[in-house]
């Protein structure tokens, strides 16, 4: 019987290293899909179409939000961007754990779509570590920096949302903290439905056949 992989939702403050995680996870560790957006914005030199994003014109899109073919979506700088339920449906048939990186009010959205899916959040061991790492990057004014900052306060509203926090210290040893963890949910009952049908009808017949 081929087993269903698990929806991952990875959220953090920016500057927590989500990418980063992310990608070492994915490199290491074979059985992953990084989630691929749809977007309405122009493809951009070097980037790859279904590898980079889905790019699609606006009608396209307008249209896969009428027909509930999105997990979730949202509109920056008069572009669109969603993850389509079909691609990660398919990824997840087949076996493969999605993982998809999104902001705390799009993984809520998620949530009500897919509530089997795992909700991770990713932290730095401090703020002191984050306003360093923030500032580290070299590319932000003191003011982003700052705004950076206080979404973070904001975003700290709503980690008990989370299924689990995921501390990014050392690198290594937060990949292979997140890789337990989504492991350890492939043994949830919600995950294992099929297994748990066959158990009660296998129990059912050997004590029919006992009476």
């Amino acid at each position: 019987m081929g087993h269903k992989g698990v929806l991952v939702v990875v959220s953090g403050f920016s500057g927590a290293g989500k990418g980063t995680v992310m990608k070492e996870l994915v490199d290491r560790y074979g059985n992953y899909a990084l989630s691929v957006s749809m977007t309405t914005r122009k493809m951009r030199p070097g980037e790859t179409e279904g590898v980079s994003y889905f790019f699609v014109d606006r009608s396209v899109f307008e249209q896969t939000i009428a027909q509930d073919g999105l997990i979730e979506y949202a509109s920056y700088c008069g572009n669109y961007y969603g993850t389509p339920k079909r691609w990660v449906q398919e990824q997840l048939d087949s076996g493969k754990d999605v993982i998809l990186e999104i902001e705390m009010q799009g993984a809520l959205k998620v949530r009500e779509k897919f509530p089997e899916a795992l909700l991770l959040f990713v932290m730095p061991p401090s703020a002191e570590e984050l306003m360093r790492r923030l500032t580290a990057r070299g590319t932000e004014s003191k003011e982003v920096i700052l705004r950076r900052m206080e979404r973070a306060v904001q975003e700290s509203e709503g980690i008990e949302n989370y299924d689990y926090i995921v501390m990014n210290d050392k690198l290594e040893d937060c990949v292979a903290q997140m890789h337990a963890m989504i492991a350890m949910a492939h043994n949830r009952p919600e995950q294992k439905r099929e297994f748990i049908a066959g158990m009660r009808a296998q129990l059912g017949a050997l004590v029919k056949g006992e009476k």
